[in-house]
């Protein structure tokens, strides 16, 4: 009777000698997890900003979000680069609709309301034609660098100022609404977004 007795709190002291090693790894592991998750996050979301532009941590504290949202997209989330004390950027993660399904979008503003650049987080779109959007050598998201609201933002065979992807019209619309838009969402709340007194 007392060898199962002995077996049983052996079964238990190992048990619990593991728990205690498992929380204790955890616990020792957490800050360093937290720490590549955040530059993970950070090498999708700010990728688009030229590092050179901002000396904070926009990622730190999601700024709050107005109700109202654009007519073709959705805007997720608003982040604030700074340099010092003053705003440089206002980055917004947005969603629109593509050929597809969803295509999420980093998207930087400057201080004046002018698109610094775009990235794709995000997207679902057919290899070889929409899914170019996210090719960094395709080079179709550079076009848009230092556009603001008051151009013409559609595709040229729609009487804008834009080249679309070959083959990808949908595609094309939809990032163009989407950065139109998000270029109309700042514009709207300019004041709330670069933190302009009273709205701190």
């Amino acid at each position: 009777m007392i060898a199962p007795i002995r077996s049983s709190l052996l079964l238990l002291a190992v048990g619990g000698l593991a728990l205690a090693f498992t929380l204790a790894w955890q616990h020792w592991t957490r800050p360093a997890i937290v720490d590549a998750e955040h530059r993970l996050l950070a090498r999708r979301f700010l990728a688009v900003l030229p590092a050179q532009s901002y000396d904070n941590r926009p990622l730190d504290s999601a700024l709050p979000l107005p109700a109202e949202q654009p007519l073709h997209s959705t805007i997720l989330a608003a982040y604030r680069a700074t340099q010092g004390t003053l705003p440089t950027a206002i980055v917004l993660v947005s969603q629109v609709q593509g050929y597809a399904g969803p295509i999420k979008l980093s998207i930087a503003i400057d201080a004046e309301g002018r698109l610094i650049g775009t990235r794709v987080i995000e997207q679902q779109e057919s290899p070889g034609l929409g899914a170019q959007i996210a090719d960094p050598q395709s080079g179709w998201l550079a076009q848009f660098a230092k556009h603001g609201l008051g151009d013409r933002w559609a595709l040229r065979r729609d009487q804008g100022d834009f080249d679309q992807l070959a083959g990808a019209t949908v595609t094309s619309r939809a990032v163009i609404d989407a950065q139109q838009e998000a270029l109309r969402y700042f514009d709207q709340h300019r004041s709330e977004l670069l933190g302009a007194p009273g709205h701190e």
